[in-house]
């Protein structure tokens, strides 16, 4: 048993946890660990607790929680249930905004679904009235609480293996900046000169470029959205 632990945990030592491009062979050496029931499995409850009480929750975390929250045993829905009955990622909002169905959506691989709901949550989190509008001015952008679009993009980044999110987007933005176009280009919202129609044109699983997703008023031009990847919350995260 005791090899069985060592060679498990140096499995588990293959990964990094702190990797920015997570990849298929990331996901599979989880799953192989996740494989074994008696031993694999109580490895990955505890680095997901471990990591869940630091405050230290990344990417790969979020596909061992996937990975878990798939099992049919019936112990391991017990301890997802009683240990991350809210998900792994604090739902934290200065508003008092309920982002739980974001994050159902995310976990559940709902790209499309999520983006709607980003979309939903920042208009509600900008206080306009969804009868009026629903897409956001740049003034409105610039009061966004911090809090919220951590909240909103630490979900997108832990459920999308690191590549999608706000913040993703911002760190392209900045080795492209002052040209829109380059980064749309980048992140396939213009594809041979062209802008993507919604919704058919867009990449709504984790084979799109890094930064596709989510979108953002990309239609109204990009004011929104330069201020949004500009907003003091990625100078924080």
């Amino acid at each position: 048993m005791k090899q069985i632990n060592n060679d498990l945990q140096k499995t588990l030592h293959r990964l990094n946890f702190q990797k920015i491009d997570i990849n298929q062979q990331d996901v599979n050496l989880i799953w192989e660990i996740s494989e074994d029931i008696e031993h694999g499995i109580p490895i990955l409850k505890e680095t997901l607790l471990e990591h869940f009480q630091n405050s230290s929750i990344t990417a790969v975390d979020g596909i061992i929680y996937e990975i878990l929250l798939q099992s049919p045993n019936s112990e391991i829905q017990t301890f997802i249930q009683r240990q991350f009955s809210d998900g792994i990622v604090p739902l934290k909002s200065v508003k008092n905004i309920d982002y739980a169905s974001l994050q159902k959506a995310l976990v559940n691989k709902d790209f499309l679904l999520a983006d709607k709901l980003t979309q939903k949550k920042l208009c509600e989190l900008a206080g306009i009235d969804q009868h009026q509008r629903d897409w956001l001015y740049f003034t409105d952008v610039v009061d966004l609480p911090i809090e919220d679009l951590y909240t909103i993009d630490t979900l997108w980044r832990v459920h999308s293996w690191n590549r999608f999110g706000f913040s993703i987007q911002n760190q392209i933005w900045n080795t492209l900046k002052p040209n829109h176009e380059k980064l749309f280009t980048k992140i396939h919202w213009i594809i041979d000169q062209n802008l993507c129609r919604y919704p058919q044109e867009f990449t709504w699983d984790v084979s799109a470029p890094k930064g596709h997703l989510p979108l953002f008023n990309q239609l109204r031009g990009s004011q929104a959205l330069i201020t949004l990847l500009s907003h003091k919350a990625w100078q924080t995260s």
